[in-house]
């Protein structure tokens, strides 16, 4: 991140250049000009086309009123991919507002009435295939979870009798779904506790999306596995959009795959986290 590499991003007198954090994909900055401060993503010998999933995502964030950061610039410069958004100034907020939130988001629908995403969802460790589909199982279950099967396998962080026990889960999973009426909500993909943020004026917004169009559902599984969502975002959510009978035990099926993902990720340190969901999700067939 030299002065010759900066001054090729398209904003001019950059002052400062400090790195931040900005998860385990990318390296992150906070660029500093006299009028303004931006937030730069940048990942090292890729394409620019590497963020395009994500700017589609924050686009769709935008067309449906949801705060989020906004895309000011993308492409490569020396054979680095980067991605330039305005910098968020943090602060402190409420759960109930980010429940709301949340819940706004959900109610934007896809217009073909499909599940799916024009662009597929790519990083370092794990693509996903995110063509339309008529139904929400065929994208969940045939495009994601035994996608991450044949991953863990491959990889060797499964044997043959988790995947005797993923086949059961299956099964359950698939005829859980198949009673459910699922529609096709805009999610952010990777809803975790560091990707909301409240602003220096208390008001929540996303940040990182994986989006796609899916049961909503999906995002609300991912928020209980690791914490940083209370009772309040959750009595908030459903006083605005209230989840149908059923939802705790679905709930399951999406944090078994956000535990495989990270199975994937990290290896066998969450391992016995995902024996964990197939073991409670057969507990409840």
């Amino acid at each position: 991140m030299d002065d010759q590499w900066l001054s090729q991003l398209p904003i001019k007198e950059i002052t400062k250049a400090v790195p931040v954090g900005g998860g385990d994909v990318n390296q992150a900055y906070r660029l500093e000009t006299k009028d303004d401060t931006y937030f730069l993503l940048v990942q090292p010998h890729t394409t620019a086309d590497f963020y395009a999933g994500e700017i589609a995502g924050l686009k769709a964030f935008e067309e449906a009123n949801v705060l989020a950061p906004r895309v000011l610039g993308n492409g490569q410069i020396d054979g680095n991919a980067y991605l330039l958004l305005n910098f968020l100034e943090s602060g402190s907020g409420s759960q109930s507002d980010l429940g709301e939130l949340v819940a706004n988001l959900h109610q934007h629908y896809s217009k073909n009435g499909k599940f799916g995403f024009d662009l597929p969802y790519v990083s370092n460790d794990e693509s996903f295939d995110n063509s339309w589909t008529d139904t929400w199982s065929e994208l969940f279950v045939d495009h994601r979870l035994d996608r991450l099967r044949d991953a863990l396998l491959k990889k060797h962080l499964w044997n043959a009798s988790d995947d005797s026990k993923y086949k059961q889960v299956r099964e359950v999973i698939l005829d859980k779904l198949s009673k459910h009426d699922s529609e096709p909500s805009l999610l952010h993909g990777d809803l975790w506790g560091g990707n909301y943020m409240f602003l220096a004026d208390g008001r929540p917004a996303l940040i990182d999306p994986a989006s796609f169009y899916g049961d909503r559902e999906f995002d609300l599984g991912i928020t209980t596995v690791f914490g940083g969502f209370d009772a309040d975002f959750y009595a908030a959510y459903n006083a605005v959009y209230p989840l149908d009978p059923g939802a705790n035990e679905r709930l399951n099926f999406y944090r078994l795959y956000y535990l495989m993902v990270h199975t994937n990720k990290f290896g066998t340190m969450y391992k016995s986290s995902a024996d964990s969901a197939m073991n409670q999700i057969l507990e409840n067939k």
